[in-house]
């Protein structure tokens, strides 16, 4: 006897997306209530509800406790960013990885990465300056501030040997990530490790990545002349 697939989560999602973006469903209008929309698709309401949360993460629905389910009036998209390990975004396009650790010491946290981490005193941390080569060109310069609070172990780690991107992305997951893109003109000091003109516009990512509500690391890396910035489509 033939049976019917029933329908998925991601099923349900694309079609009710397809029926946003065709407007079938206008934005502000209400949806049909989630046991309809399980009927509809002979699926389990969880099913159903799973589908919404997710079109309601990417900003194109609204989910209210007994108001029911709309379409955003003002969608916005959301874009997924991985924080890759810069050896292998180096490796991955072809060029010979080189790391050369600039600076290593033990530091209370100034008031600007208290600020970051959302600390109203300074704690000890790790401060770091690292510059990142592609086939002995500067790739990405980095300076860095990692908690000694959240990721004491990381003392114990020869930091001239694996860089702390590596070290912390194998390690250290995160719960959260907080991102600055911007371009900015670099100082006399990072045109110097990046061998470029003092002056020169570059591309530069703040990130700072938490662990529930403690910081792990803020970091400012520096990009070199051209660097372009891929997102990864519908950020880890």
């Amino acid at each position: 006897m033939k049976t019917t697939r029933k329908s998925r989560w991601k099923d349900i999602r694309n079609q009710i997306n397809k029926r946003i973006l065709n407007q079938t469903y206008r934005p502000g209008d209400k949806l049909p209530r989630d046991e309809d929309i399980a009927n509809e698709f002979d699926c389990a309401r969880s099913t159903v509800q799973r589908a919404m949360r997710s079109l309601a993460d990417e900003g194109m629905l609204q989910r209210k406790r007994k108001g029911g389910t709309t379409v955003t009036t003002d969608p916005f998209t959301r874009t997924t960013l991985d924080i890759p390990i810069t050896r292998r975004d180096i490796e991955s396009r072809g060029h010979r990885y080189h790391y050369h650790l600039i600076h290593n010491s033990q530091e209370r946290a100034p008031a600007k990465i208290a600020a970051c981490f959302k600390q109203t005193h300074s704690e000890p941390c790790l401060k770091l300056e690292s510059l990142h080569l592609a086939d002995g060109r500067p790739y990405v310069y980095e300076r860095r501030w990692i908690s000694l609070t959240t990721v004491p172990e990381i003392q114990n780690v020869d930091l001239s040997e694996i860089s702390a991107n590596e070290w912390l992305v194998r390690n250290r997951p995160f719960s959260r990530c907080d991102v600055q893109i911007h371009a900015s003109i670099c100082t006399e000091k990072e045109a110097e490790y990046m061998g470029i003109t003092a002056n020169t516009a570059v591309l530069i990512l703040e990130r700072t990545t938490w662990i529930s509500e403690s910081p792990i690391t803020h970091v400012r890396a520096l990009h070199e002349p051209g660097y372009r910035l891929i997102p990864n489509g519908s950020m880890s």
